[in-house]
């Protein structure tokens, strides 16, 4: 299983970005996908996840700004992020959980400039 995150880059406060991250290889239809940052000097967190049937779960520093989605007919999440701060500026990563696995990607860079 791999997965390929991309589009991240650099938005001044205030802004959107879209970042979208594809699953490929045998996947199985019970699986969670989610978005994970980590800034500097800051452990990775876990920042949205949603389920095959399109569960969704957010961090309270997220909540209302961000908006996680997939197209499981692609095999790919989508993380719409609205009202950027710069605290938002990590490295995001995306993830996908099945029966007793987790694949990770290689993480996309996103920074908010004040």
């Amino acid at each position: 299983v791999q997965l390929q995150a991309s589009g991240g880059g650099l938005v001044q406060a205030g802004g959107s970005l879209r970042l979208s991250c594809a699953a490929s290889g045998r996947i199985s239809p019970i699986n969670t996908m989610g978005w994970h940052r980590q800034a500097p000097g800051t452990q990775r967190e876990q920042i949205a996840t949603i389920t095959y049937y399109g569960t969704t779960t957010y961090a309270d520093s997220v909540k209302g700004r961000f908006t996680i989605s997939r197209d499981n007919t692609k095999n790919t999440i989508y993380l719409q992020m609205n009202s950027l701060m710069p605290e938002d500026t990590a490295v995001y990563y995306c993830d996908l959980r099945m029966a007793r696995s987790q694949y990770w990607g290689q993480g996309t860079q996103v920074t908010v400039s004040s």
